[in-house]
């Protein structure tokens, strides 16, 4: 089955070449030049991925991500020519999956649009089924892509999600960031170390029982983070 991508760009050049190197790589492609037709589309029919402008003639992409990501945990592509790496932060702090600066190579976003949508398929992790940690509070199944706490489920995505999953694969052992985003994103993004930090924030406040103080991932100052869940015999 075709995977569709929902192309949220108001620079209608940038668009069609966008459009072309997407289509050509056996995606079908919705184009969108305003947020709002974007989210009531997506309302109506869920894409596999969004890749989204945040400059928007009518409202914010960072806006945008919110309200997607409220409708359902679409995996979401942010393009745009905001470069520093206070805005990349903050874009994934939103919750994208990843991160693409004006001016790009299009044959690099065909690549990093299959990266997320490796990333967001089922099953694509490990074949391990549900794990549990702490006496059963937490419990994070690889088939599924589904974590729970105190048996309710949690909504991560899917880059939380892996994230969260390669720390428990190994409890104990110490990351850094650049190893996590290798390992979890499948590859490495230059200079977006303190992406994971983000990451990193917005699973504590869906894992643990106090964020401001973790006790399942623990910061090592310095260096990277840490699972310190027990694995449940």
């Amino acid at each position: 089955m075709m995977q569709s991508i929902l192309l949220v760009e108001d620079d209608i050049k940038i668009a069609r070449v966008v459009k072309a190197y997407l289509e050509g790589a056996g995606f079908k492609v919705r184009h969108f030049d305003k947020g709002r037709d974007a989210i009531d589309a997506v309302a109506k029919e869920m894409p596999s991925a969004v890749i989204l402008d945040l400059m928007l003639p009518d409202i914010s992409g960072e806006e945008v991500c919110q309200e997607l990501k409220d409708i359902e945990d679409v995996p979401v592509l942010m393009m745009t020519s905001k470069s520093s790496e206070e805005e990349r932060v903050a874009g994934f702090a939103l919750g994208a999956d990843d991160y693409i600066v004006k001016p790009f190579s299009p044959r690099e976003l065909v690549y990093r649009v299959k990266a997320v949508l490796k990333r967001a398929g089922k099953g694509d992790i490990t074949s391990d089924g549900p794990t549990s940690y702490n006496n059963g509070v937490l419990i994070i199944n690889g088939q599924t892509y589904e974590v729970k706490k105190y048996g309710d489920l949690l909504n991560l995505t899917p880059t939380e999600f892996k994230v969260l999953h390669v720390l428990a694969s190994y409890p104990g052992k110490v990351f850094t960031r650049e190893e996590l985003i290798e390992k979890a994103l499948g590859y490495q993004f230059e200079g977006y170390e303190r992406s994971m930090d983000a990451h990193i924030k917005n699973i504590r406040h869906k894992i643990e029982d106090d964020p401001k103080s973790p006790s399942i991932i623990i910061t090592i100052y310095g260096v990277g983070y840490r699972f310190s869940g027990k694995k449940d015999d």
